[in-house]
């Protein structure tokens, strides 16, 4: 059950609601919040306890917090009791901070926002401010909430991994030789696992307790001193073992949490360390953070999701799997030359069925003249379709000598062409041609499918249509960016781990929307007075009142 709550019941004081702008964006946080689905808040309906705050006001007043660059539970608080917008929105209730910290964190919320984000496209494409033609990608880096020096390096992990394996064989192989404690049944016979450290700490406290029982039945004293000495070792032997079996558990924990990192953050496991472009001290520091991925149109942010890894090559797979749960994928991809590489291109065009607008990492590099003149590069050389072979500056030939591939950590397969010239002795040009050993010749492979998609790339770039599509992105989804930081003033997470940074992303990438709907829609108008209206009628977020004219 919930208290209370609707919108529509009278609620002193009378004039909250005419108090407000014709304009003001509660107007447009609550119509948007109104427009999603009940099901989506049926996960926090409960028919026992104590009547929860309806989740729809739970939304609204931590929507228009952020829209107001609030972000802490504490000050939306503090909102609740001073901002007439927020006393409209919440209409009289007032839920503590706890309650507020709590909503915004809630598995639950994921599918209200995620609901919140269809909507509004919806109301975008209604209104025509997006044409559906395209979805422009890119990223950043935001700061985590956690400690900027409580890491954990991998390859700190792995060197002290590695040496504990070393001590804990040699302990045993000790422990065997003087035959202190039996042999015991091993897993493998390179490493010593957390379970045999334990047991041959537990075989050390048998001895020792074996020690323990001679000394107490003997009462000569100089056989006790003697029992005594000889104790001293298996104790010392012991602490040793339990502290090898303790160490190698947590060094296998770190391992765990790295998954595929290579750091993350003890105060905010899911966080990785970066460098970031806030570095006020100028030193390259890097900080604990989450790599932000967003696809936008028309400067509004339609989807979006957070990674773990701080280059953006990676991400763009499985965050193009994320954007099909919000929306349709458009025709084209655009996004900027950290997304270009093979396997992307791939996935784009053969499992999607769309076309990547993604120039490739050496795009730019190419088109210059000194690339372009260099006779070194194996496309200025001249190439014998019928012999298959190509003829270096020198005039040498390089016939094709057989195929290769190579697999990625991602599984991903590339296969090669290879040519090899067989013989380049003598050749005044090799120290510019090749850096191979004396002896060895100069080699060179060729990627058919990767010529392939970057000449198709080259040609789509060159197009009037699609080159002028591509160049709307640095005017489309990097502002988000600077309206996210730079105005809204969000630059570090609240909350800690990923799921939970993601609802809070959420909410602030919203918050950006709708201020930006506001602010086209206002046009520098500002009139008093309830333009208000009493019910939301029709499948779609309307928001005819923002066009004043």
């Amino acid at each position: 059950m919930y208290k209370e709550y609707t919108m529509n019941q009278l609620v002193l004081p009378l004039d909250l609601e005419v108090r407000l702008q014709e304009n003001d964006i509660a107007f447009a946080v609550h119509d948007l919040v109104e427009q999603i689905p009940d099901e989506a808040f049926e996960p926090f309906w409960r028919t026992t306890g104590c009547p929860a705050y309806h989740p729809r006001m739970m939304m609204k007043i931590i929507l228009c917090a952020y829209t107001q660059s609030v972000f802490s539970g504490r000050k939306i608080e503090g909102l609740l009791k001073d901002s007439l917008r927020m006393m409209w929105l919440a209409q009289g209730h007032e839920p503590s901070y706890r309650t507020i910290n709590r909503f915004r964190v809630h598995p639950a919320v994921s599918p209200i926002l995620k609901a919140a984000f269809v909507t509004f496209r919806c109301h975008l494409v209604e209104t025509g401010e997006i044409d559906e033609e395209a979805i422009f990608i890119d990223g950043t880096k935001i700061e985590a909430n956690a400690n900027r020096y409580t890491f954990v390096w991998r390859k700190a992990v792995e060197k002290y991994s590695a040496a504990l394996v070393e001590k804990s064989n040699q302990l045993y192989d000790e422990l065997m030789a003087d035959q202190v404690i039996p042999e015991i049944e091993r897993e493998s016979p390179d490493a010593l696992s957390v379970h045999e450290l334990e047991e041959v700490a537990a075989r050390l406290e048998e001895a020792i307790e074996s020690l323990n029982e001679e000394i107490a039945s003997t009462a000569d004293v100089e056989e006790r001193k003697r029992l005594r000495a000889k104790r001293k070792e298996p104790r010392l032997l012991r602490k040793q073992a339990a502290d090898f079996a303790a160490r190698k558990r947590r060094y296998e924990e770190h391992m765990a949490i790295f998954g595929t990192r290579n750091s993350y953050s003890k105060t905010d496991r899911d966080a990785t360390f970066m460098r970031m472009k806030e570095d006020h001290m100028k030193n390259g520091q890097l900080k604990p953070g989450y790599n932000v991925q967003i696809a936008t149109e028309g400067q509004y942010t339609l989807a979006y999701d957070v990674y773990p890894n701080p280059t953006d090559m990676r991400t763009l797979t499985p965050f193009l799997d994320e954007v099909e749960t919000f929306l349709e994928l458009p025709a084209y991809i655009v996004a900027d030359a950290g997304y270009g590489s093979q396997p992307n291109y791939t996935d784009i065009l053969e499992r999607r069925g769309r076309v990547p607008l993604i120039p490739y990492t050496m795009y730019r590099k190419e088109r210059k003249k000194k690339w372009r003149e260099n006779p070194f590069n194996i496309v200025n050389w001249a190439y014998d379709e019928e012999s298959d072979a190509f003829t270096c500056p020198d005039g040498r030939r390089l016939p094709f000598s057989h195929e290769s591939r190579t697999t990625d950590r991602d599984g991903f397969t590339r296969e090669f062409r290879m040519y090899r010239s067989n013989d380049c002795g003598g050749c005044p040009l090799r120290d510019l041609c090749t850096k191979a050993e004396a002896g060895n010749h100069r080699r060179v492979g060729v990627n058919e499918t990767w010529e392939e998609q970057k000449y198709m790339t080259r040609t789509l770039l060159s197009d009037e249509k699609t080159g002028a599509l591509y160049a709307r992105r640095k005017t489309d989804v990097e502002p988000v960016f600077g309206y996210l930081k730079a105005n809204l003033g969000f630059t570090r997470f609240s909350v800690r781990g990923k799921q939970r940074v993601k609802r809070e992303l959420g909410f602030a990438l919203m918050a950006v929307n709708l201020r930006k709907l506001i602010a086209i829609g206002i046009g520098g108008s500002a009139k008093k007075g309830s333009g208000h209206r009493k019910s939301v009628t029709g499948p779609l977020f309307l928001l005819k009142r923002f066009k004043t004219g």
